[in-house]
């Protein structure tokens, strides 16, 4: 097998796994609070990340931990998994998953968006074009179809779906300085943010015996979407010799989640929802179209 071969195959593996989350997210909220769901789903992923570092054979790195590190490691985690998961499971909790989920996937707009005024980077007419077509998607899905409305049926789920792409955005606009090994950096991400976790979860709400399918829900949210699906996507990346034959098959994750949105969670999709999604992915190509233009004129 060629290693692009084995490239399709890992990004694969990432893409359903990705697809399965709305749904993990969901069922797990039945019988957890947004909070409680994030303590016990980063606990999962420290464990599934540390293993990786063994198995990889990067133990030595824990090592060579300096004090900028675990500072580089603290606002990182407190930016996520702690604001970006909190903001985005409170938004899954208050929205159906098939509106939540096409929401959240805005955030690389949200990127180009922050990436003016934070790096400099001047909006080509293509990236204009990519904003106004995803927004209108988002606009179709808060509204449900009732586009000429301004009646937002939760307002609030839809501001804190909208915000999360806000911490997303700027966690990877500073993750561009990090220098640290990607799945050592997120361990410790996940190590940092959990003191954070706890102490919020033990003010706000205080610690609780929970069900167990609520624990089965945090373990399959942390090792797979926190975990597995990271580290998957990665060895894709470095397997693959061209990251463009890989990057579009993230595309088919949701669409294929709305698959498993109606049958697993039960939602009934709306038509709403499936428009909406569309203008957003339709934003996302004509950005990614962008985004190459830019490189080939460079």
């Amino acid at each position: 097998m060629t290693n692009q071969a084995k490239a399709y195959i890992f990004a694969l593996v990432s893409v359903l796994l990705w697809s399965t989350v709305a749904s993990a997210f969901k069922i797990s909220l039945r019988y957890l609070t947004p909070v409680e769901l994030l303590f016990y789903a980063a606990c999962f992923s420290c464990c599934v990340l540390f293993g990786a570092l063994v198995l990889q054979k990067k133990l030595t790195l824990l090592g060579t931990i300096n004090g900028e590190v675990w500072k580089t490691s603290l606002l990182f985690g407190v930016l996520s998994p702690f604001l970006y998961y909190l903001i985005l499971l409170k938004a899954y909790d208050l929205l159906p998953a098939q509106q939540a989920q096409p929401l959240n996937y805005t955030w690389a707009i949200t990127l180009s968006l922050l990436s003016a005024p934070l790096l400099g980077h001047r909006l080509k007419i293509l990236e204009i074009a990519a904003v106004l077509v995803s927004y209108l998607g988002v606009w179709v899905i808060s509204t449900q179809g009732n586009v000429f409305s301004l009646k937002f049926e939760n307002p609030l789920g839809v501001i804190l779906a909208l915000g999360s792409t806000v911490i997303w955005a700027l966690y990877w606009i500073a993750n561009t300085r990090d220098r640290r090994d990607p799945v050592m950096g997120l361990f410790l991400n996940f190590l940092c943010s959990l003191p954070f976790i706890g102490l919020y979860l033990l003010v706000t709400e205080g610690f609780r015996k929970v069900e167990w399918v609520g624990l089965f829900g945090a373990a399959y949210v942390g090792t797979f979407e926190m975990g597995i699906a990271f580290i998957t996507w990665l060895m894709a990346m470095k397997l693959t010799d061209s990251t463009a034959k890989i990057a579009n098959l993230i595309f088919i994750s949701p669409f294929l989640s709305l698959v498993l949105i109606h049958f697993i969670v039960g939602e009934k999709i709306m038509l709403s929802s499936v428009v909406g999604l569309i203008f957003i992915v339709a934003g996302l190509l004509i950005q990614a179209a962008a985004g190459k233009q830019n490189q080939t004129k460079s």
